[in-house]
């Protein structure tokens, strides 16, 4: 077995304004990192676009509907469906497919074909609420991972660690009142969207919240960690862990002040793979979110998938 990547040309074809953060540059920037010769073992394995009905696993029907009416008809069309967030013409099959690989990953780690899997798609998802898009984010492709694992494998605990600098509202607003879903997330406050409190703790005590202060590094980031993400992880006992690796905390970043480097996502990734061995037979999933820095990203997203790989 070994580490599954998720790709696909479409995810190059989300287009937003001139100037957007969220940008096709991302995955090329991605795509030259993983030319090393340290990723010659990954297996890369193209997505496939899912059905509609699964964005339904964590939304209603009305919010699908809501953003099909955003897709503009013209190619070279693209509409602004909140402050930031936009749909161009293959926007709708570009997030389709990025729920597409992040299914496909489940099924992977759940069925032993792979140890874990990352999902290199576009757009992020974390911030899409349960009927509303916002931050870039049209659907919670991660909230989907996780109801699919629950539907099509009785999982009974899955564990979600975002450790994008902008906290995850969508995904904690989705899981807020479910105690079989375990939300822990650092994340820069204050700064977009505004949630993210420590006493945010959901209807079950499932929400963990770990801000930190603008202009923080490395050392406040791995105490948030220990102290908060990983005695969380072990109450739990997950029998899967999902990520939502965004890389936007890096300090090169422009959206953000936390002062991360590349081996703090290493290190972070290296923690959550010795839960995983503990409680979840090895099974991880990770999937991009945050990191506008293209060298930032491609640092950070290479040391995070190359620690996968070594398991």
């Amino acid at each position: 077995m070994a580490t599954r990547l998720y790709e696909n040309p479409i995810f190059l074809e989300h287009n937003t304004p001139p100037g957007h953060p969220e940008r096709a540059d991302r995955l090329r920037s991605l795509n030259i990192a993983l030319e090393h010769p340290n990723f010659a073992r990954l297996e890369r394995i193209q997505a496939v676009q899912a059905n509609e009905d699964a964005v339904t696993l964590a939304h209603p029907e009305e919010h699908l509907f809501a953003v099909m009416r955003e897709i503009p008809e013209e190619e070279d069309r693209i509409n602004q469906i909140e402050a930031d967030t936009y749909a161009s013409q293959k926007s709708l099959q570009v997030a389709l497919t990025a729920i597409g690989g992040a299914l496909a990953a489940v099924d992977d780690v759940m069925t032993g074909k792979a140890d874990n899997a990352f999902v290199a798609g576009r757009p992020p998802g974390h911030h899409a609420e349960k009927s509303k898009a916002m931050g870039f984010c049209l659907f919670n492709t991660i909230a989907i991972a996780a109801r699919h694992a629950q539907k099509a494998y009785g999982v009974e605990r899955v564990a979600i660690v975002d450790w994008d600098v902008h906290h995850g509202n969508g995904t904690q607003d989705i899981f807020w009142d479910d105690p079989s879903v375990l939300f822990c997330s650092t994340h820069q406050m204050p700064l977009y969207p505004g949630t993210g409190a420590k006493e945010e703790t959901g209807k079950h005590r499932n929400i963990v919240n770990a801000p930190l202060s603008p202009n923080v590094g490395s050392d406040h980031f791995r105490e948030a960690f220990k102290s908060r993400v990983l005695p969380a992880l072990h109450d739990f006992s997950p029998d899967l862990i999902l990520i939502s690796a965004g890389f936007d905390a890096h300090h090169r970043d422009p959206l953000a002040q936390i002062n991360l480097v590349g081996e703090d996502f290493d290190w972070a990734t290296g923690r959550l793979l010795e839960v995983a061995d503990r409680f979840a037979k090895n099974r991880v999933v990770s999937l991009l979110e945050g990191g506008y820095d293209l060298e930032g990203l491609a640092e950070s997203a290479g040391l995070h998938i190359a620690r996968l790989m070594k398991g």
